[in-house]
């Protein structure tokens, strides 16, 4: 069997630090995890192969004892993977040591060169020790969600699908745009018992045809007829949640803007209270009017040049 280099494994060199380690370790598992490569055996057999690389690697007196190995590994196995001792040159070099397989004892997931080389049991005084397999926590998996400005002020339930898993999230009141919401344990799968990572869903609130959102506030249009701009009067209102009856005072200007207090959006972590709406009236001229009305319309103009004067 031949040597494994795990160095090459996670495409390092010998002078590798433990941060360069774990760093290349996280990268290449990531890429190689089996959530991310479906039925790859490919990745699968990599994914285990960065694990042994790391398993051994990331101990520093695995890692002591791997180097000072080497491709050596064979004269250790002549002792049967227990304790021993050897002493010979290899191109030009001299290599001493004592070994215990009870260093490298197995975990079950790992090839065959690194079972041969370092055992799966140990055994210490008698006993028996088996090295538990190292968990791995699943990946964090990240999705989008669109709603609607109504469902960011009430809230309520959506459904969202997963690789082809249909999830429901229950939705807060008062959600704001870009705002991670975590479903626990609905990420990657984790490995040997790990723990499965969460799914990270990012919230986007769709554009409104009518309503306009600056922080907590909410902006919009209330078109009114050219007769109550003038004479004043109610008008019905439609605002984010409710119809109202609001009063237009007389002589009412287009774009004269009206606060409507409390009836925007829910405040940060407060579902209870909320921003204000301001309305601005658009005014309507009136179509196809009759010969009658725009006599009268000459009359009130001339009536106002007159007063003008």
């Amino acid at each position: 069997m031949d040597y494994k280099d795990y160095y090459k494994v996670l495409g390092l060199d010998k002078k590798a630090k433990p941060e360069d380690i774990k760093k290349a370790f996280r990268k290449l598992a990531v890429k190689h995890h089996p959530d991310k490569n479906p039925g790859d055996k490919k990745a699968e057999e990599k994914f285990k192969e960065i694990n042994e690389a790391n398993e051994v690697l990331g101990d520093l007196e695995k890692r002591k004892k791997y180097d000072e190995l080497g491709e050596n590994w064979q004269d250790y196995q002549q002792y049967g993977g227990g304790a021993a001792s050897f002493n010979r040159r290899n191109k030009g070099q001299q290599f001493e040591g004592s070994f215990n397989a009870e260093d490298f004892a197995g975990t079950g997931q790992f090839s065959d060169f690194f079972e041969n080389l370092f055992g799966e049991t140990t055994r210490s005084s008698g006993r028996s020790r088996t090295r538990t397999k190292r968990t791995y926590r699943g990946e964090d998996q990240r999705a989008e969600m669109e709603i609607t400005l109504e469902e960011a002020l009430h809230g309520g339930s959506k459904q969202i699908l997963l690789n082809g898993e249909k999830l429901n999230l229950k939705l807060k009141p008062g959600l704001r745009e870009g705002q991670l919401l975590r479903m626990k344990g609905k990420g990657g799968s984790g490995m040997n018992t790990g723990e499965d990572g969460d799914l990270l869903v990012t919230i986007l609130i769709a554009e409104h045809p009518r309503f306009k959102r600056k922080e907590n506030d909410l902006y919009f249009d209330q078109e009114i007829s050219l007769y109550t701009a003038v004479l004043g009067g109610k008008v019905s209102v439609q605002t984010i949640d409710k119809v109202i009856q609001m009063n237009v005072p007389a002589g009412t200007d287009s774009n004269k803007t009206f606060r409507l207090k409390g009836m925007g959006m829910n405040l940060k972590d407060n579902a209870e209270t909320r921003g204000d709406a301001f309305v601005r009236m658009v005014i309507s001229v009136p179509k196809n009017i009759t010969e009658k009305e725009m006599e009268l319309f000459t009359q009130l103009a001339k009536l106002q040049e007159m007063n003008k004067g």
